[in-house]
């Protein structure tokens, strides 16, 4: 583990919370898994404990292993617990409820906490602007699902030191990780190149070129791992449609990043992919 951190505080327990959670913690760091409503924090254990019994099951990691990494996770919903050498913050993608996090969390920590973010897509310079110590604040972006996507891109606003970077470089070494290091600006790399994935995809479809099912299939079968329907059905579709919009306004409404009216739709429907069982396709369960 990388001796500068110890203990890390993951900051809500929904998808991604839970996904880097079970990161550290298999890596063999302590972690406190914080969210604010006790019932969210109930099921993001339980759906911890499933993760890891089904790794077992596929003789991926032994009966063992899973108890210990486990048992490294902490649930909490009280503030004052978050002492603790790193912080990733991994909630809604809201400016206003972000920077309100790190500066409670800041009075509860001293000098030497790093506070990372892992949003996709608010400038990590606008959410540290409030913080007393920025030069230990940096974005710490991982992909979901966090368990099995290898990179992870670290953010640099201008205001982080150079002994916070290299220990977020260690860390994510330390955690199994491969990291890009990305200067601050609207979708970092990943992310802004990927909304041409999603808007061209889902242009061919609006344009009645091909359909959903085909545009996937054709992509897969170029390389692709999934296909740009499915990735957002994953994803969830509010939080795609949020990381667009949130670029396009970044970019001062540049039309190549335009959300696109079908995305719009499907969400105003309710229809948000494999979360609530129907996205750009039907999900059993």
């Amino acid at each position: 583990m990388s001796t500068m951190i110890k203990k890390v505080a993951v900051v809500g327990s929904g998808t991604m919370g839970q996904g880097i959670a079970q990161v550290c913690a298999t890596a063999g760091y302590e972690v406190v898994l914080y969210d604010i409503q006790p019932g969210l924090l109930t099921n993001a254990i339980s759906a911890l404990r499933k993760n890891l019994d089904s790794l077992v099951q596929k003789g991926k990691i032994t009966s063992q292993d899973a108890t210990i990494t486990f048992n490294r996770i902490i649930p909490e919903n009280d503030f004052r617990q978050l002492q603790v050498d790193l912080v990733i913050e991994a909630v809604n993608e809201n400016l206003e409820v972000k920077q309100k996090i790190f500066g409670e969390i800041e009075r509860w920590n001293g000098k030497d906490c790093i506070l990372t973010t892992n949003t996709s897509s608010i400038p990590v310079t606008r959410i540290g602007s409030v913080l007393k110590h920025p030069h230990r604040f940096a974005g710490l972006h991982f992909f979901n699902p966090a368990p099995l996507m290898k990179l992870v891109e670290i953010v640099r606003p201008g205001f982080t030191s150079d002994a916070t970077i290299e220990t977020l470089k260690e860390f994510i070494r330390q955690v199994g990780k491969v990291f890009v290091l990305a200067q601050d600006s609207p979708g970092f790399i990943v992310n802004r190149v990927a909304r041409h994935f999603y808007l061209e995809s889902l242009k061919i479809a609006e344009e009645k070129a091909a359909d959903f099912k085909t545009i996937d299939t054709l992509l897969k079968s170029s390389g692709f791992r999934m296909g740009p329907f499915e990735l957002m059905d994953l994803i969830g579709l509010d939080v795609n449609l949020s990381v667009t919009q949130s670029i396009y306004d970044s970019f001062h409404q540049a039309p190549r990043f335009r959300p696109n009216p079908i995305q719009q739709q499907k969400v105003e429907a309710g229809h948000l992919g494999r979360k609530s069982g129907r996205g750009f396709y039907e999900y059993g369960g």
